[in-house]
């Protein structure tokens, strides 16, 4: 039997986005653009996921440019993969403001080893999306900020559900961040039927931009809805 490693480390290999997108809209698939991010991937997984332990499934929206989309780890930039994680990445040095706040909240909860073992996080776009600006610079963009872009990638997002299901997760009960994802992860789970329960929380980039001065009673929020 393939472990929980070695699954994720498949799902993400394979991860190819080959649809249309509207104008002024691209992904980054960092797994091809840069050799180095599949190696701390791979590093990360066989770390934190080295066995076959039903985990429950925690969804963001889609990774960050800053984020997932250099280290292939979600809600991990490249400054707490080295200095939480132990696994330094060479080519690339970003700092995302999503991962401040989700690994305080991973220390709060007891650890990355615990979290870990507990909670598998992704995302039902897993790669990311960014989009041109009339001044030609390129920002982070998510799924559901265009009509036409999510009628576009829906599909590759069921089919990314369903894969994550397949890896062996505990689906009864999945944590959505963010109320704008939370409404259209509820819309895809009508029409397909994956998940039992979605239980939302705030998503780490609001609370972080917003609400700051409250963010540790965020951290018992998501603590007390984990446990």
């Amino acid at each position: 039997m393939l472990r929980f490693v070695d699954r994720v480390i498949f799902f993400n290999q394979e991860l190819v986005f080959k649809g249309n997108l509207p104008d002024n809209f691209q992904v980054i698939n960092p797994f091809i653009d840069n050799p180095e991010t599949m190696v701390v991937m791979s590093r990360f997984y066989h770390k934190y996921y080295n066995d076959n332990k039903q985990r429950r499934l925690i969804l963001g929206i889609n990774p960050s440019r800053k984020g997932a989309g250099v280290t292939g780890v979600p809600f991990t930039d490249t400054k707490r993969l080295a200095t939480v994680c132990g696994i330094e990445m060479k080519s690339a040095h970003t700092h995302e403001v999503s991962s401040v706040f989700v690994y305080d909240m991973i220390e709060a909860y007891g650890g990355p080893e615990r979290f870990y073992s507990d909670f598998y996080i992704n995302s039902p776009f897993p790669l990311a999306i960014i989009r041109e600006t009339k001044d030609g610079s390129w920002l982070n963009a998510n799924y559901y900020d265009d009509s036409l872009l999510f009628e576009m990638v829906k599909e590759f997002m069921i089919e990314s559900l369903k894969k994550h299901i397949d890896l062996g997760l505990d689906c009864s009960e999945v944590f959505v961040l963010g109320k704008k994802n939370a409404v259209f992860i509820e819309k895809l789970n009508r029409e397909e039927k994956m998940f039992d329960k979605l239980t939302v929380l705030e998503h780490p980039r609001y609370i972080q931009q917003y609400k700051s001065k409250e963010r540790d009673l965020y951290i018992d929020k998501y603590i007390n809805a984990f446990l």
